[in-house]
This record gives structure tokens, C-alpha cells and sequence, in this order.
């Protein structure tokens, strides 16, 4: 199976930034099918809520001069309806918009009486595409996917993680419930950092995901909406060298996922122990102001005994638990001096 490529910045911002961004697209990767958000949800009304209806001529300009595909997020029936006259061919579900199941069918609801015909005739039908939602919900993400799945068009996941962190679990879950169904990694919006995006690719020939949704500008650091993680085409091009290259591996890989979600636990472990530090430096810095000493061996043991009461009931023997204990008090110790 050929592995889909969406790719465009995040929001269609001008016409100039619009067609130059797809022009170099084309010649860095020799096209895909193009991506570009017309209406954006964004958390506040003083940010940048997208050009609307307007950018759809837009994208009509793109595929006329490119030949590309065109991608587009809808939120309501009436963005499916004038998305679909604009000829748009692949039709995405945002995570915002995937967090409300009655929100996700009635957009169901609206695809399936275009389908039918009933609220107009398409060129071409549409591919709708869910990503998972803003909290790490797998049944609702699976449940979202059976809604649109009424329509009786094509349906596509697209993992893009939960506040710019993966949610391998999530993923494998629906892996293994619907395999039949083809998952996209967007590692945009899973790092959130246009540096992180190589690292996050690589988990696309490892777990076997079936393409990517990439958020690629012409000039990242002027873009009014997620600037910090869109890549240039001049990279999305030498990335596309390395990485996503392999046909895809068995999708019931389980020691794969299961290291992934290894990973994945181990970064959010030492996330919390860098907060640790920095809250034990912040408590060094009291203590030297109100002339406390940094060891105050009576707190250290008390919560060392929490620890080990715990230990009886969560499997992690009391030897672990008074080394991992001790490492970091003496850590702890070091940075209040």
C-alpha cells in the first residue's frame, strides 16, 4: 500500500502564501495531496480564526495550476457544503471538533445525505479523515470513526497526540480494534516543535502508519497560527529522503507499540523529574533565606516510609523504591546547596 502524504501549511493565510507554499511543495516532493485550514478553531476569539470562504478559491487556484489533491478541516455541515463545491477531496475532522460526538454526527449526518445526493451533487466524493481527540479517548475516537463510517465514505484516523505528546496507547488500541482502518501520523501537532517533527517521523516506518499529515509553510516563522512547528518544503523534502520511505511493517508489531509506549512514559518520567528539581531548588532558595538547613532529615524519612507503604501494593520491590528515593533526595540535596 502507498503510503498518503498530506502536506500544507495550517491555515490558508493569503493567496500569495497559499499558491508559493504549494509551488514548493511540488517541486520539493513532486506533490501530495495539499492541506490548508479555511476555518480554524482556535482556543481564543483575539487569535487567528482563519480567511474562510474566501481561501476556497484559494485552493481552487492550487489544484488548477498543481494538479493536487486539496485538504481541508470542517466543523459544520455548511464547511462540508461549500468544501465540496470548492472540489475539495479529502475532508479532515480536528481534534477539538472530535471531542463532541454529537457534534462528529451531525457532520456524519450531513455527509451522508451528500453521498445520497440529497443536499447537492460532488464532483468527486469526499475522504474524510478523524483525528483522535484532544484527551487520550480511544473509545471515543473509535466510536467517532463508526459514526462517519455511516455515511458510507471512506474514513481515515489520523493520530496527532494530546498537548504536543503522543499517545502511543491510544493509537495501538485503535490499531488493534480496526485494522482495516488506515492511521496517519501528523507529527506537527504531536511535538509541536518544527525540530521535533525528523525525530516524531521516524515512528512512521517503526509502527507502520500509513502516511503523514505534515504542516509545511513557505515562511514558518511569520505564519499566524502555529508558527513554532510547521517545517519548510526545502525541508519536508529532505526529510521525505530518510523517512517514511519503507513500505509499511506488520501493523500488529506489538513489541514495537510497546516500546513506543515505553518511550513515551519514560519522557513524561523524566519531564517530572525535571519539575521536581526545580520545585527542590525553589524550596533551597527559602531555606536560605529564613536560615534552614537543606537536610531535614525527619521530612526526607517520612516520606521515604509513604513510598515504601506503597511499594507493598504496586509490585515495585522496597529495595527500588529506597534507591530511586535516595537518588533523588541527594539530587535534590545538591541543587539546594
Amino acid at each position: 500500500m502507498k503510503r498518503l502524504l498530506i502536506a500544507g501549511p495550517c491555515a490558508a493565510e493569503s493567496r500569495e502564501q497559499v499558491l508559493t507554499t504549494a509551488r514548493q511543495i511540488q517541486a520539493a516532493v513532486g506533490g501530495c495531496v495539499f492541506r490548508a485550514g479555511v476555518w480554524k478553531p482556535r482556543t481564543s476569539p483575539a487569535s487567528f480564526q482563519g480567511a474562510g470562504e474566501e481561501a476556497l478559491e484559494w485552493l481552487r487556484e492550487v489544484k488548477a495550476e498543481t494538479g493536487m489533491p486539496l485538504a481541508t478541516e470542517v466543523a459544520t455541515a455548511e464547511h462540508i457544503r461549500l468544501a465540496l463545491e470548492a472540489g475539495v477531496e479529502y475532508l479532515w475532522i480536528g481534534a477539538r471538533t472530535s471531542a463532541s460526538p454529537i457534534v462528529v454526527e451531525n457532520l456524519a449526518e450531513a455527509l451522508t445525505r451528500y453521498r445520497q445526493g440529497a443536499d447537492g451533487a460532488c464532483a468527486v466524493l469526499p475522504k474524510v479523515l478523524i483525528k483522535n481527540p484532544v484527551n487520550p479517548d480511544a473509545r471515543l475516537w473509535i466510536g467517532n470513526i463508526a459514526r462517519l463510517e455511516r455515511s458510507g465514505l471512506p474514513v481515515m484516523a489520523v493520530h496527532r497526540g494530546c498537548a504536543h505528546r503522543p499517545s502511543w496507547r491510544m493509537a495501538y488500541r485503535l490499531r488493534q480494534e480496526r485494522p482495516d482502518i488506515p492511521i496517519l501520523l501528523d507529527p506537527s501537532h504531536l511535538t509541536g516543535e518544527r525540530a521535533l517533527v525528523a525525530r516524531a517521523m521516524e515512528k512512521i516506518d517503526v509502527l507502520g502508519f500509513d502516511g503523514a499529515m505534515i504542516e509545511v509553510h513557505c515562511n514558518p516563522e511569520t505564519a499566524l497560527s502555529d508558527a513554532r512547528q510547521q517545517i519548510t518544503p526545502a525541508e519536508l523534502g529532505e526529510l521525505l529522503k530518510t523517512k517514511m520511505v519503507a513500505e509499511p511493517l506488520d501493523r500488529c508489531d506489538d513489541l514495537a507499540w510497546l516500546r513506543a509506549m515505553i518511550d513515551e512514559v519514560d519522557d513524561d518520567l523524566w519531564a517530572k523529574i525535571e519539575e521536581r528539581m526545580n520545585l527542590a531548588e525553589e524550596i533551597g532558595g527559602y531555606k536560605k533565606k529564613h536560615l534552614i538547613p537543606p537536610l531535614q532529615q525527619k521530612r526526607f524519612e517520612a516520606i521515604l516510609a509513604q513510598r515504601l507503604e506503597w511499594s507493598k501494593t504496586h509490585r515495585i520491590s522496597e529495595d527500588a523504591v529506597r534507591g530511586i528515593m535516595n537518588a533523588l533526595h541527594q539530587e535534590a540535596l545538591r541543587r539546594q546547596q
